[in-house]
């Protein structure tokens, strides 16, 4: 097992695209953090007040329930965690991931897609969810057309 994780939460695959990249240029084991409760269409719908996104992501105690584990967490080093930006932070889904597991100790590098914002505020919220020996590297947005040479040379920037 290698001692890097991408773990990623996609919504409508883009996440999903940019973290299968992420995961060979890192030499990464590969986890999709699953909604025990899928997303539907009109839960991702972040204009109707009443969806379910909208309602997570108001409510700071949301923790929607995720489908399975990563196995052996404390096997791996560095976790690359990704998610969509949503509300300019990452979806709730991410903090229940986090408060999942000891990182004591681990370098969690965040990496997001969005149409349009930064990852915001979301070290500032996630570095709450772990344990303060925990390292959160607020990494960076990578949309579309991230190449694995481009995520590598990124990686390398990182010193980690």
């Amino acid at each position: 097992m290698s001692k890097n994780l991408v773990a990623y939460f996609s919504a409508s695959g883009t996440t999903k695209e940019v973290a299968e990249v992420l995961a060979n240029a890192a030499s990464a084991d590969l986890f999709e953090i699953k909604p025990a409760k899928p997303y539907t269409r009109e839960d991702l719908n972040w204009t109707n007040k009443n969806s379910r996104s909208y309602i997570e992501m108001n409510n700071p105690k949301s923790r929607p329930e995720i489908a399975s584990k990563v196995e052996n967490i404390e096997d791996y080093n560095t976790i690359f965690v990704g998610f969509p930006v949503w509300w300019y932070v990452a979806p709730t889904i991410i903090n229940t991931f986090l408060e999942s597991y000891d990182f004591s100790g681990k370098t969690i590098v965040l990496f997001a897609t969005s149409g349009g914002s930064g990852l915001g505020r979301s070290g500032e919220v996630l570095q709450k969810c772990v344990d303060k020996s925990t390292k959160i590297v607020s990494g960076k947005v990578l949309n579309g057309r991230a190449t694995e040479k481009s995520l590598k040379s990124w990686i390398d920037s990182l010193n980690i």
